[in-house]
């Protein structure tokens, strides 16, 4: 297991005390003798304690010496007073005893609350804030028919078209309806610009569209030989999977827009997602089997060997989400007869952890601020769950789809999550809140020639 996972780093670290504690200690040991106190024998009167302790003694052996007349009463209080017997302390003290000391000063205590206010417990709607119609789209498991890029604008395919609804104004609009014979649409995806996306077809080819202007760009030909369910962008590299088994690196600069072909797939490839780097990819199959390929070995001379064969699942693998928080943590999940959401260390191929979530698991997305994963499933709930990670507890379920929620895709500020179902709704869920404050960006280096490597 890796030393970066949560439950293994968590037992190696060292709590170091702050200042106040080490001052807190240092004042409890200095009262550890404050309690005893010393009595000054020179400032006492023994004889007069002798006869205040032995007064109530003659009283109780002699009933009638203790009631006195009125004359003698008098007589006895002004005799007090001449010896100065009306005392009714005994001992006497050299110091007064110290007022007790507050573990942390009151006013401190204050401050602490001032400074650091309590963070206030996340509201998580259970209703979806928003539903829009969706006729036509494909109750199929294993294409990827939605997609939300950086420029808030959300695409969705629908049979043979791909629409495109706009998060700023809530406006839509058609990118494009393909032929009869080319359609339908299996696959989408936006690039890292937000205004260029890829279209996979039943065709087996891939269009590159200019949602700007509306504009096809070019047409990717001859990389597969079915239908393309499978998308995903690294730079300039579009990565495809195909039902052929295939994967095909694209890239969209060149004409021979074919670099690496990456084989092991015995089946249709229904899942693709890039890591945050750049250097891993990682596939889901219908053959059961999640593979990690390493940008690094790829090779545009033969087909590329995969880095880890992880065969664990029981069902097909689409469900796949890279963690935003931990560069070599994947989450997947599987099928109708697998159910189980299995999180990976992908630089040594280990299953840290399995949790069997009840259902078929169609689609996974991570929270940007906090950690916590969202779920979509199939039957028999068709509901999205919100776990806490790593402990996987269930936060919420939102339920509203009455089929199964076949694809997510998360707004660029990461605060709502849209769903897709068979039940042929789009919805949209404020589910991760609002993010927190970004921190400043670090100074740039000013120092010249900062990228270049150096020989040490």
């Amino acid at each position: 297991m890796d030393a970066g996972f949560v439950n293994s780093s968590s037992k190696m670290k060292i709590h170091s005390r702050s200042p106040l504690q080490d001052q807190f200690l240092q004042r409890k040991n200095s009262r550890e003798n404050l309690d005893r106190f010393i009595p000054n024998r020179s400032a006492m009167d023994f004889d007069y304690a002798h006869n205040m302790l032995t007064e109530w003694r003659k009283g109780k052996e002699n009933p009638t010496m203790a009631v006195s007349s009125p004359s003698g009463e008098a007589y006895r209080k002004q005799l007090a007073e001449t010896f100065n017997m009306n005392r009714t302390r005994i001992l006497a003290f050299k110091n007064k005893p110290p007022t007790p000391v507050e573990p942390i000063p009151r006013e401190f205590t204050n401050s602490l609350r001032h400074d650091k206010p309590v963070k206030q417990r996340r509201k998580i709607p259970q209703t979806s804030e928003r539903t829009l119609d969706a006729p036509e789209l494909i109750d199929d498991y294993y294409l990827n028919l939605l997609d939300w890029g950086s420029c808030n604008v959300l695409a969705i395919a629908l049979a043979n078209s791909v629409y495109l609804w706009d998060g700023t104004d809530g406006s839509t609009s058609e990118l494009v309806t393909v032929d009869e014979e080319n359609g339908p649409v299996t696959s989408v995806s936006w690039a890292a610009d937000g205004g260029n996306i890829a279209v996979g077809l039943n065709n087996s080819e891939v269009q590159l569209w200019d949602s700007a202007a509306n504009r096809l760009l070019r047409t990717l030909k001859g990389g597969h030989r079915l239908r393309v369910g499978s998308l995903a962008w690294n730079n300039y590299i579009l990565t495809t999977g195909g039902m052929d088994g295939r994967i095909i690196n694209n890239d969209v600069r060149v004409r021979s827009h074919i670099v690496e072909t990456y084989r092991g797939h015995e089946q249709e490839v229904c899942g693709l997602k890039w890591s945050a780097s750049g250097q891993q990819l990682a596939s889901g199959g219908n053959d059961n089997v999640l593979r990690i390929w390493d940008r690094a070995m790829a090779s545009s001379n033969s087909p590329t060997q995969w880095l880890h064969r992880l065969e664990e699942h029981t069902s097909a693998v689409k469900a796949i989400a890279w963690c935003p928080f931990q560069g070599n943590l994947l989450a997947s999940g599987g099928g109708g007869t697998d159910r189980t959401i299995k999180f990976w260390n992908t630089h040594t191929g280990a299953c840290l952890n399995s949790v069997d979530s009840g259902s078929q698991v169609c689609s996974l997305v991570w929270n940007k601020n906090e950690r916590e994963l969202l779920s979509s499933h199939g039957f028999a709930q068709n509901q999205l769950t919100l776990w806490k990670y790593p402990s996987m507890v269930k936060v919420a379920e939102l339920t509203g789809h009455t089929s199964r929620v076949l694809f997510l895709a998360q707004s660029p500020d990461g605060c709502t999550v849209a769903s897709a179902a068979a039940d042929e709704t789009l919805r949209f869920w404020n589910v991760f809140g609002v993010p927190e404050v970004c921190k400043p960006a670090p100074k740039a280096d000013l120092e010249p020639f900062s990228n270049v490597c150096r020989i040490r």
